[in-house]
């Protein structure tokens, strides 16, 4: 089962012309290809103007509608430009796509006012990112820039606003025999479309999820409610990272929301959140891996 992404998902890739769309078009293609042999996954692509066209097999529509029709896509992969990629997150919410997955960075806080606003209009859509590597469900398909083979299937549901840390995380859960039922990068960016708390409510339904690993970074108070969360309504193990606890004061992180303000939004006082959560927090990003193992012990013991 895992969350978001199944063997129904069927995905169409918004700027598949670009280089970087139709490479990681291709790498999401021989993803599925190596996991379910024969079975149709990333179905084409689409850029205005373009529509009829055909790249590496790739079929080209000029709309998401149109894509959608021809194809009964119900996911999009974004690689639009950062000034165009808010009108095609709404485009592909507006047409009916179910997933919409966004990896483009820089785009305009204003313009994700404009499609947060959007999207509570389309209670159907749900957004991954901007700014993120996506979301992969392992052995079944990936949605994004992620290197596939380090993700093995298993039981641990993550949850990481890094994309270079669920890369880590991944690593080490596989190492330990525990995989993934489903990894989320959710973006760094001050506007996302998927929180923390809503893939703990996910993981938490989820019967193929037997724990929670969660990253997060200095800067904003979404950890914060997070840990609050979790106290309340999560009763799996958890556990997790905040990255940026070395910082030098008066340094920016390379994420947009990864802004400290007024002295709040540190990591010692995300730290203190969760562990008052009960959550098992890794000391250092070497530690992540043995920390879930060690919120699992606990959790059985």
């Amino acid at each position: 089962m895992a969350i978001l992404v199944d063997k129904n998902t069927k995905i169409i890739t918004q700027g598949i012309t670009g280089r970087a769309g139709l490479f990681h078009s291709q790498k999401c293609r021989e993803y599925a290809t190596e996991h379910r042999p024969g079975e149709s996954v990333l179905v084409g692509g689409v850029t205005p103007g373009k529509g009829g066209e055909e790249v590496d097999g790739f079929p080209v529509y000029d709309s998401v509608a149109k894509a959608i029709s021809e194809t009964g896509a119900n996911t999009s992969l974004i690689f639009v430009p950062p000034p165009f990629c808010a009108d095609a997150i709404m485009e592909a919410a507006d047409a009916g796509i179910e997933l919409i997955v966004a990896i483009t960075e820089g785009i305009p806080v204003l313009d994700m006012v404009r499609v947060k606003k959007f999207l509570a209009t389309k209670p159907n859509s749900r957004l991954i990112g901007p700014n993120c590597p996506g979301i992969i469900t392992p052995g079944v398909a990936k949605i994004g820039i992620m290197p596939g083979y380090i993700h093995q299937p298993g039981s641990v549901g993550l949850i990481s606003k890094s994309g270079t840390l669920t890369y880590e995380a991944a690593w080490q859960l596989g190492n330990i025999d525990l995989g993934q039922s489903t990894a989320v990068g959710i973006g760094g960016d001050p506007i996302i479309g998927t929180t923390f708390i809503d893939l703990l409510e996910m993981f938490e339904n989820d019967p193929e999820t037997k724990s929670i690993l969660m990253i997060g970074e200095i800067g904003g108070d979404a950890e914060i409610q997070a840990a609050e969360y979790i106290q309340s309504n999560v009763t799996k193990p958890v556990a997790a990272f905040i990255a940026g606890k070395t910082a030098p004061p008066g340094k920016r992180m390379g994420h947009a929301g990864a802004i400290i303000s007024g002295g709040s939004g540190t990591a010692e006082e995300k730290i203190n959140a969760l562990e008052k959560a009960g959550v098992e927090v890794a000391a250092s990003p070497a530690d992540m891996g043995s920390a879930m193992k060690r919120a699992i012990e606990k959790h059985n013991s």
